[in-house]
């Protein structure tokens, strides 16, 4: 019986949400805050890409930031707050891919803004080049190395 219990309070705990970081320390972000980025990739597509030396949202990447509006409209989640990342491939230089990058990021905060979510729940970052998803020399590498990804901002982004 006493295990029982023990394991129902463990469950309990886990389930609840803390002020403490998940990493034990108070510089993490929170538990509820994880739960938050977690609701949100099951929920919502997070990236979207962009053809060569572009910043324009395609049809597709429309599609997917309308499952980021659903998301971040609905009244659960009213007060999260989400940072865009602009990305590029390796080609031209680490100022033109950072410059590029932000406009990506850019267009993905308008698009979101134009749809309802408000423009202080949304901040923007560029990482050029800096940061591939695929590495490799040919366009299947270049072509996923060319998005935006919306991420949860927690309290130590």
């Amino acid at each position: 019986m006493k295990k029982l219990l023990s394991l129902f309070c463990a469950m309990a705990f886990l389930a609840g949400c803390s002020s403490v970081g998940s990493n034990g320390g108070m510089f993490g972000g929170s538990e509820c805050e994880d739960k938050e980025a977690r609701d949100f990739m099951a929920n919502a597509e997070d990236r979207v890409f962009f053809a060569f030396d572009s910043s324009a949202l395609t049809n597709n990447a429309t599609e997917v930031l309308d499952t980021q509006v659903e998301w971040l409209n609905s009244r659960k989640h009213k007060k999260v707050n989400v940072i865009v990342q602009g990305y590029c491939d390796d080609r031209g230089t680490r100022e033109y891919n950072l410059a590029l990058g932000e406009r990506r990021a850019n267009a993905v905060k308008q698009y979101l803004v134009s749809q309802g979510v408000a423009a202080d729940r949304i901040s923007v970052i560029s990482y050029g080049k800096e940061r591939p998803a695929v590495l490799g020399n040919n366009e299947a590498a270049w072509a996923q190395n060319r998005r935006a990804v919306t991420v949860v901002k927690t309290s130590n982004m």
